[in-house]
């Protein structure tokens, strides 16, 4: 083999990674120094317990979300979907939870263009700025309720009910609890963490179905007498296009869904990392609370803070022909990893990455939102509910502390995000 000719790695030949595995919970939830061995010693590492290459350097992530066509979103995620359950899953939901509706975001063009135009109506920028007083409103209200107990979970009394209550809001969605949107999120989130066993899976697929007939009535309901809400956005969206000018019953069930487990599962994971940053790096939560009234600063802050802890750990992609990415040859059906994470950590593109510099020049190239077609088009609702979230913290808590030793914070178990399990936080009431 010459010198620059691209291999097909794999693990027990990868020399430093030999035996090291996203499988492992102390790994994913401290991945940093496996991220960057990766970068230098296998950029496009096969992982031989997830059954994944994983895609770690900024440069290849950029080459593989540019071309949708030849890396797959709909074959990755598909293939990543109540992986090993898949059928028994299928049937549950059928049987159950009035179908099984596949996820219509996460497909490829020319569809994912027509998904993409119709779900926009629900995420203009108009109607993103109108929600902003509503979200101040809802997370001012609770953080007050909190500051008055001097210390509580960050993310299950403070990230989790905020981005519940958000969303639920948005949506139109009254008279659901907050254990219930948890419990559906966590079942929806689990179907790509790729940790679940079949017991679990059978629990998840009946939360889901509680999930689905619960939406669909609600989406019926809609149809016949819509709100200004996001739900009946989705129903009634339409475009000027003869031959598929509306979405299908079940791309609506698929997006109405998608919205709300996406709405207030990766935020409150980005929420969490915000109070962790917060209580265990004081120079950083000193500079915020200086500078809480300058929407610039608190921009940029959202920004370096999504880069250096994304609250999307990474997303699948599969080949569909043989091709080369980083020095290493992929065939056909090649189920990957993007790890957004590696890549916003990559030194190569960020200098000193493990630095919270928020005056980078190019602090807006990370992919904590991915790329491409495919980019998250929450993002601009999801960097306002953050910033908004900040502020409303930052008036109100003031000597934000960790109330246990930083390496006993445990992740949820999944490779699709790093979710802080338990955040327990003290603080006092600001003046």
């Amino acid at each position: 083999m010459s010198a620059g000719e691209p291999s097909e790695r794999k693990a027990s030949e990868a020399g430093p990674l030999a035996g090291m595995s996203m499988v492992d919970p102390e790994l994913r939830a401290r991945p940093n120094a496996f991220y960057r061995s990766m970068r230098e010693n296998d950029p496009v590492h096969f992982d031989e317990k997830l059954g994944m290459y994983l895609v770690s350097r900024f440069e290849d992530l950029q080459t593989v979300l540019r071309d949708p066509i030849t890396y797959s979103v709909e074959r990755g995620y598909k293939a990543q979907y109540a992986k090993g359950f898949f059928e028994e899953f299928k049937q549950i939901l059928e049987r159950d939870g009035q179908g099984y509706f596949p996820d219509a975001i996460m497909t490829d063009p020319p569809q994912h263009t027509r998904i993409r135009r119709l779900l926009e109506k629900a995420f203009t920028a108009h109607r993103v700025k109108e929600l902003e007083p509503r979200i101040t409103a809802i997370a001012g209200g609770l953080i007050e309720d909190v500051a008055k107990k001097g210390e509580a979970d960050g993310v299950r009394e403070i990230a989790v009910p905020l981005t519940i209550d958000i969303i639920c809001d948005q949506l139109g969605l009254d008279n659901v609890t907050r254990d219930q949107v948890l419990r559906w999120s966590l079942a929806i989130t689990a179907q790509i963490g790729r940790m679940q066993d079949r017991d679990q899976m059978r629990d998840n697929a009946k939360d889901i179905c509680e999930l689905q007939n619960e939406l669909i009535t609600r989406m019926k309901a809609r149809q016949a007498d819509p709100r200004e809400d996001m739900i009946s956005d989705i129903v009634h969206a339409r475009l000027d296009d003869e031959e598929n000018p509306t979405l299908t019953f079940a791309e609506a069930v698929s997006l109405v869904r998608a919205l709300l487990i996406a709405g207030n599962e990766t935020t409150a994971t980005a929420i969490g990392n915000l109070l962790f940053i917060l209580a265990t790096q004081p120079e950083i939560a000193r500079e915020l609370y200086e500078n809480v009234e300058d929407d610039r600063y608190m921009t940029r802050f959202v920004e370096e803070m999504l880069r250096i802890e994304p609250p999307v750990r990474g997303l699948s992609r599969m080949t569909t022909k043989q091709t080369e990415l980083g020095g290493t040859r992929l065939p056909e059906g090649a189920h990957m990893l993007l790890l957004y994470a590696s890549g916003n950590d990559d030194e190569t593109e960020f200098k000193d990455p493990r630095a919270f510099d928020i005056n980078r020049s190019n602090l807006g190239r990370h992919v904590a939102f991915g790329a491409g077609v495919h980019r998250c088009i929450g993002a601009a609702l999801a960097r306002m509910e953050i910033k908004v979230v900040a502020r409303e913290v930052i008036k109100r808590l003031d000597n934000i502390k960790l109330a246990a030793p930083v390496d006993e914070i445990t992740y949820l178990p999944t490779v699709a995000t790093r979710s802080i399990a338990k955040l327990p936080l003290t603080f006092t009431r600001r003046a």
